[in-house]
């Protein structure tokens, strides 16, 4: 049986994004799914749909703070708001770390996901800087990247080849439709079905035929 593949468009400002990455990351050994991870930026989407951050409204805002944390907990994902999150938010440009993760995909793919995951450790839960050249190297580091390779992927990021992937990538996000992020897209029976969030996964599960087993499910043992 083909196995469905599910493209996960992300930037690492957004927390909703964790959350939904490290979920699908979970279902990928339990889903009949190939997970393709696609490193976008959030500002280009926001821009061009003219959609605004939840920190511009605020009873919107108020809501995340409260949301994020509930979810934080469901998902087990360590999201943690500090008392200036939304200065953090709208304070910080994700443009170059998502370029730095675009570089990593382009040369060394097997290192995405964790290099994805600790530039959000760095944002969401340590509240450290993730725009500037030596808070990036810090999070290679973190992720197990040598210093060479670290620093061949920081001078990538002014490159045309990265900043035109980055931009290729963002602008599929959205012809299918995408405003915000995460973005979600199955290919599913000859068409693409996107989902919007993290809180959509149990739906995305039901319309490619897969049984929705919670936040953290259980790795099925292999057979024998």
């Amino acid at each position: 049986m083909a196995r469905t593949v599910v493209e996960l468009f992300y930037d690492v400002v957004s927390p909703y994004s964790w959350l939904g990455f490290e979920v699908l990351c979970r279902y990928q050994h339990v889903w009949n799914i190939d997970l393709r991870l696609r490193p976008a930026f959030l500002g280009g989407i926001m821009q061009a749909t003219g959609n605004k951050p939840p920190a511009m409204l605020p009873r919107r805002g108020e809501y995340m703070l409260k949301d994020i944390k509930r979810m934080a907990k469901y998902y087990q994902v360590p999201v943690k708001i500090s008392e200036d999150v939304f200065r953090r938010i709208l304070g910080t440009s994700s443009l170059q770390a998502m370029r730095f993760i675009t570089a990593i995909d382009m040369t060394e793919p097997r290192y995405l996901e964790h290099l994805s995951r600790e530039f959000w450790m760095r944002f969401w839960s340590q509240h450290e800087d993730i725009s500037q050249p030596d808070n990036i190297l810090t999070v290679a580091r973190q992720a197990g990247l040598t210093s060479e390779l670290s620093q061949k992927l920081l001078e990538m990021i002014s490159t045309p080849a990265v900043k035109n992937r980055l931009k290729e990538t963002t602008e599929e996000a959205l012809k299918y439709g995408a405003f915000g992020m995460p973005a979600v897209v199955a290919h599913f029976h000859g068409e693409p079905h996107l989902f919007f969030g993290s809180d959509r996964l149990e739906l995305l599960g039901s319309i490619i035929g897969e049984k929705w087993l919670g936040p953290v499910p259980s790795v099925p043992s292999p057979k024998m």
